[in-house]
């Protein structure tokens, strides 16, 4: 798990409002593709989901809109993908830009999360699990994301107590 917290608090980072039990999905965004995870109700498990084409905003909004349906998720984290002194770059943008558009297209709480490094994480864990590297091409997007909703959830337990 990464220790490093989101250095630029502009939107969407403040856990206060998050509801306080429900499933999460994650996305770890990508020009070409964008990782999926998911925890269960009780945010104990996370597994990743198969990722999803990006191959136009209303695509990547409708497959968000079903997975968020089919598990009844409460919350949407999409990773923010700084450089790695906390600056922005033109993916963090996208990624600011997506979260806003998932906001108003979507009736549960989104929220941002630093992701600097997850990519390098996710390959050393499916390299670890002993996957080839064709299987980490195909899974690697997905594993980052479950690495962005851990990192996520280990945001909330810190927070004080919400009821």
């Amino acid at each position: 798990m990464q220790d490093l917290e989101t250095t630029n608090p502009t939107g969407f980072t403040d856990v206060s409002t998050a509801a306080p039990i429900g499933r999460i999905v994650a996305i770890d965004p990508g020009t070409k593709r964008c990782g999926i995870a998911i925890c269960d109700e009780m945010r104990v498990t996370i597994r990743p989901l198969p990722f999803i084409e990006r191959t136009s905003w209303k695509k990547l909004l409708s497959n968000i809109k079903q997975i968020v349906s089919q598990y009844d998720a409460k919350i949407l984290v999409i990773g923010l993908p700084l450089e790695s002194d906390g600056t922005e770059s033109e993916m963090s943008r996208e990624a600011r830009r997506m979260a806003r558009n998932f906001d108003l297209s979507l009736e549960i709480s989104v929220f941002l999360q630093d992701e600097r490094a997850t990519s390098y994480e996710a390959k050393s864990r499916l390299w670890a699990q002993g996957h080839t590297l064709k299987e980490t091409r195909k899974l690697v997007d997905s594993e980052a994301a479950s690495i962005v909703l851990s990192d996520f959830l280990d945001r909330l337990a810190a927070f004080p107590m919400r009821l």
